[in-house]
């Protein structure tokens, strides 16, 4: 016989189970908990009894002085851009150390003349497809001069409207943080290299091997910002070229440079200046032996060159894979003068507790211990992560130790004499992401910016720098 259900008895199962899940809720108050490596979720303690809301964070007022607009500015001589407003001075912080280094670097942009500074950014898949060293760039060329985007990869996997690379099929990407690798570390300062054949080792018959041909094509982009599209000249950096390879070089289809590469192995260059407009560049090869191409550089004459160095998945953590005395060399033949590291966010996710970023950071700094041995002189800008944000209790919010983890990265950049820029506060702070995403200006992954919020982001970064440059500039002047 059946036993009936009686309301009551529901009420009670009712009140039983919510007796349990209060248990639980207060003996589990973050509301997750391990189980033989397996992370199980409750209702948390705060959102039971409803004490944490999500931040709403006003974008509109958060740029209510930025303006992302190019326009023509007016120039002096030497293309400077006078007058600049001076904002968001908290954002980009440095040591008395970092100070001096800040110092002599906008020294040297305000003698530039006709010689040429280099700055390297290099960043994760937040910069790639040069979709915010674009922007700056223009920013910075149209204030202190120059031309073109500087350094480009010999095999080029981003999309980027700066502009339009193809390869033949048969030239391979070699790359040190994911991918194929090289059999040695020289991938120069891009970080991967591009080969038409494979490695050969000492003991191969070179008299067995067949030359083979191999090609890349590159042109403005249609798209592209008006510097980044009117450079002077294209020059191949190579190394590790063991055997003949001669290179015929194609402007706009028309043949205008036949020459062959240095076969002892170490670095060189091989330089094309366009007899007028910059068009369709195409570089030939025929080889037995494929050299390490090392990328090419698309430059000015003079001025400012900003390069555009993005590796997906990285952490900045590359500096010990690769040939430091190489790196060393183009480096100092490049006369690099200020390196950007714009990376964090692909740690946010994986750090759990303060021991993580501890160790996070600790070896983020000595990746920039190598540069400041590499580059003793040159200055350090680290952008640090945006706000990223990860679901808890089924709202988008801040990765919970995102925040120590900003603060952190921001001491150790001053300890080593570099600037930190804050682009998590940039952005607004804690749960901003969730705002960027409404508003068009960051993707549905709650990481990465849209080419709108890129350019924002990148506008506050510019402001933030031009507020240093105007404030150090006056001590150079009082001296």
């Amino acid at each position: 016989m059946q036993k009936e259900i009686k309301p009551f008895h529901i009420v009670l199962f009712i009140l039983v189970c919510l007796i349990i899940l209060g248990i639980v809720t207060f003996a589990v108050p973050s509301g997750r908990k391990d189980f033989f490596g397996y992370e199980f979720r409750f209702l948390s303690q705060s959102k039971l009894l409803k004490n944490e809301k999500r931040n709403e964070v006003n974008v509109d007022s958060l740029f209510v002085d930025v303006d992302t607009s190019m326009v023509d500015l007016k120039e002096d001589s030497l293309g400077n851009v006078k007058n600049y407003k001076i904002t968001d001075e908290d954002l980009l912080a440095y040591s008395e150390n970092g100070k001096e280094k800040f110092t002599a670097f906008f020294k040297q942009l305000n003698s530039i003349g006709t010689g040429k500074i280099r700055i390297l950014h290099y960043g994760d898949s937040q910069i790639e497809g040069d979709r915010v060293t674009a922007f700056l760039r223009q920013r910075l060329q149209t204030q202190f001069g120059g031309n073109g985007p500087g350094f480009i990869p010999a095999v080029n996997v981003y999309e980027t409207i700066t502009y339009t690379q193809t390869v033949s099929d048969n030239f391979q990407r070699f790359t040190n943080f994911g991918g194929e690798k090289l059999s040695n570390k020289r991938y120069g300062i891009m970080n991967s290299v591009g080969r038409f054949t494979p490695e050969f080792g000492d003991s191969v018959n070179r008299d067995s091997l067949e030359i083979v041909s191999a090609w890349m094509e590159v042109e403005p982009g249609r798209l592209g910002y008006s510097k980044a599209k009117s450079y002077q000249s294209i020059t191949l950096h190579y190394s590790d070229a063991f055997a003949k390879c001669e290179v015929k070089i194609y402007d706009n289809d028309v043949l205008v440079k036949t020459d062959s590469l240095i076969p002892d192995g170490k670095y060189h260059k091989l330089k094309y200046t366009f007899p007028g407009q910059v068009g369709k560049i195409k570089f030939e090869y025929s080889a037995k032996m494929s050299p390490n191409v090392l990328g090419y550089t698309l430059d000015g004459i003079s001025g400012l060159q900003v390069d555009n160095i993005a590796m997906r998945g990285s952490s900045g953590t590359f500096f010990g894979k690769i040939d430091n005395s190489l790196a060393k060399q183009i480096y100092d033949d490049q006369n690099v003068e200020l390196f950007i590291m714009q990376y964090g966010g692909n740690a946010v996710p994986y750090i759990k507790d303060s021991t993580d970023v501890s160790q996070v950071v600790g070896y983020f700094k000595g990746q920039l211990n190598v540069i400041k041995r590499l580059r003793p002189n040159a200055m350090i800008i680290v952008i640090g992560p945006s706000d990223m944000s990860t679901l808890i209790e089924e709202e988008y919010r801040t990765y919970p130790l995102l925040p120590f983890y900003v603060d952190e990265l921001r001491k150790m950049t001053k300890e080593i004499g570099g600037a930190y820029f804050d682009m998590y506060a940039a952005m607004g702070g804690e749960d901003a992401m969730a705002a960027w995403v409404e508003n068009g200006l960051a993707s549905q992954d709650h990481v990465h910016f849209t080419l709108k919020g890129a350019s924002i982001s990148t506008q506050k970064f510019y402001d933030a720098f031009m507020t240093s440059y105007n404030k150090l500039s006056k001590i150079n002047d009082s001296k």
